[in-house]
Formats: structure tokens, sequence, C-alpha cells
């Protein structure tokens, strides 16, 4: 079995206008440091597959999924969204975004693969069961885990968010539903500015600007780790979002490389403990091009190792 990296030529088409953090230049500067750390020898690349209509309905509002694709623009951008613009290549590229995570779930919990990270854009930890926001049209990770249990019957699945910014749409299309573990850390008070009040599943990890590494893994050690472990999941499903990189102006925390390397390593012998291993992870933020490329590629390290 191998780790497979999944993109498509289309996720670097989708536009956001001029400017726009959310840039192309993203997964080139992803695929530049997988070439650089020698990665491209030891995974599978592979594209992805479009996420079809009714794989968004698992996750997504039926009446929204059909007014993104009702609102495609035939040329320049539209405003779906404050910060969440929708260019005439916009949609195919949410699908492949989409379509990704569901190939990842398939390949891992088919044992084709033991682990998959979905190097696509645009993100989707902002998009609400019926709204998109914060650059995200809809929800990958939470299309993931949604088609993971539809599709396999699972019913214990753990979704990790590293995000500067607070996963506010995984936690609304996912806050009555028991059979989904949600631990989400992010700087507070900072966008969206909407933290729900949480639950037994719902386990939000507000962290004050400026935090740092010790800081953050002290709090995930004594916070997150225990509860995922007495969850016992059947699969790992990871938002990650790497602008809390204390070179990435989105946000105001001061994590680095080896610190996305130690979550995800922790996350890994959890995964190997309860579900064989699998574990897929999506990209959502990150928007400093070098610091990206190097934190994915621990990311990925941490993933294999």
């Amino acid at each position: 079995m191998s780790f497979v990296f999944i993109s498509h030529p289309w996720c670097g088409l989708h536009e956001a206008g001029t400017d726009h953090p959310d840039s192309p230049d993203r997964l080139h500067a992803i695929n530049d440091q997988i070439i650089a750390s020698r990665l491209d020898f030891i995974i599978d690349k592979q594209q992805a597959i479009q996420a079809t209509k009714e794989q968004l309905y698992l996750a997504h509002d039926k009446a929204y999924v059909d007014h993104v694709f009702a609102s495609v623009p035939k040329e320049g951008v539209i405003e779906l969204a404050p910060d969440t613009q929708l260019g005439q290549h916009s949609l195919n590229a949410a699908l492949y975004a989409a379509g990704a995570n569901v190939m990842a779930v398939d390949l891992v919990m088919q044992n084709k693969a033991e682990q998959a990270f979905c190097a696509v854009r645009p993100p989707g930890h902002h998009a609400e069961h019926a709204r998109a926001m914060g650059f995200c049209f809809f929800n990958n990770v939470a299309v993931a885990a949604a088609y993971a249990m539809a599709q396999y019957g699972l019913e214990r699945v753990a979704i990790i968010d590293f995000d500067v910014h607070h996963g506010n749409g995984t936690e609304d299309i996912f806050f009555n539903d028991e059979r989904v573990l949600f631990c989400s850390s992010f700087e507070s008070p900072f966008f969206p500015y909407n933290m729900g009040p949480g639950n037994e599943h719902i386990l939000n990890l507000p962290l004050p600007a400026g935090t740092y590494g010790d800081e953050f893994m002290q709090a995930i050690s004594e916070q997150w780790l225990p509860k995922i472990d007495a969850f016992a999941p059947q699969l790992i499903l990871i938002s990650a979002g790497f602008d809390s990189h204390y070179e990435d102006d989105m946000g105001h925390f001061n994590l680095v490389e080896t610190d996305f390397y130690w979550l995800t390593a922790e996350l890994k012998k959890l995964a190997v403990k309860h579900c064989n291993a699998r574990m897929v992870s999506t990209l959502e933020g990150g928007y400093v091009l070098n610091a990206l490329g190097r934190s994915v590629a621990a990311h990925i390290k941490g993933m294999m190792d």
C-alpha cells in the first residue's frame, strides 16, 4: 500500500480575483517543495475525479448546491459571499476538490492506500450546510466524512482542523451528528467570529494570537488526543490549514513546520491504533508560498513516518 497525493489541473484554474490570497500559485509551491524534498519519488500522484451532485448533497442543502451550479458566470467573477468569488472555472475546480476527497476515502477504505493528501483548491472548511463563506463553496472534508459514513457504514469519523481560522462550516454540518468527532484549533477572536458552543463531539480549541508551538502542543495533548483515543475513530480526516505558520500574515500564530509534523505524527499513531492507519488530509489555508510548501512537506512526512 502507498501514500497517495491527489490533485487536478482544474484546481489551478479557479480565479478568485486579482491579489486574492487563494492564488493558483499555492498549488505550484506545494508541487515544487514535493520535488525539492524528494517526496515525489516515494508518493503515488493521482488525478482527482469530480464529485457528483449526489455526493455534495450528503453534506449540503440541495437547493444551495443547485444555486452554486446555476450561478457560474460566463466571464469574470461574481461574489457568491464576501471574500468568496465564483469565476467561470470555479465550479469545476470545486468539484475536483471535493471529488479528490471522495476518491481518497475510496482508496483508503478499499485498502488501495493507507494515507492520502488532497492538494486542492478552493478550500472548504468555512462552507456551511447551506452557505458559501471564506473562500469556500463546498466543504471538502465534510463531503468526505459524509460519504465515508454513507458508502462504508462508518460510525466513528474524526475530523481534525488545525487551520488558524475556525472550521465553522464543518461544525455547522455535523453539530448534531455524534458519529463525527470534530476538533478545531484556531486563533480567537478572529474570522469567522462565530464559534459555536461545542458539545461532547465538537471540541473547539480557541487560542490567543501569538500562540507558539509548545503552547499549541500542550493544548492538543491535553484536550484532544485523549478524546480522539477514547473515540476510537474508524477513519481520521484532516483539514490541513497552514496559515497558522508564523510567516503567514493571514493569522497571528507562531507555528513552524515541526509543529505540523508533530501533530500529524500523533494523529498517525492513533490511526495505526484504531483504523488500520487510514488518514485523509485536505488542504485548507496557507498563503505564504514558501512556508506553505515546507509545511505541506512536513505534514506529508508526518503521515508517512
